[in-house]
């Protein structure tokens, strides 16, 4: 028997018993799910780390929207915090790398 004790994808388990296995799960508590949900979004960081590969990026983008539907913030408003940030702080386009403050 294998163990996993984490968060997957809603599709997960159907997957795993069309390939022959039984999954045992259960549903989370809401304080169990942003637990969960803040350890994933570390994991899919540190997949995407360590090949650089796009793909761990939608998993990112997938853990995050869930987050913010967690903390009922829609889309639209986490796009218009990020521009607000961007208007005052600037992106990340010109590639400065600060080192130091004299």
């Amino acid at each position: 028997m294998k163990e996993y004790n984490k968060l997957v994808r809603d599709n997960i388990p159907e997957i795993m018993i069309k390939n022959n296995a039984k999954p045992i799960t259960r549903i989370l508590s809401d304080e169990e799910y942003i637990k969960e949900l803040n350890k994933k979004l570390l994991e899919e960081v540190n997949e995407y780390l360590s090949d650089e590969n796009v793909e761990e990026l939608t998993d990112i983008e997938e853990v995050l929207l869930a987050i913010l539907k967690y903390k009922n913030v829609s889309e639209t408003e986490f796009n218009n915090i990020r521009q607000q940030k961007v208007l005052k702080r600037g992106a990340f386009n010109k590639r400065i790398f600060l080192e130091k403050e004299l």
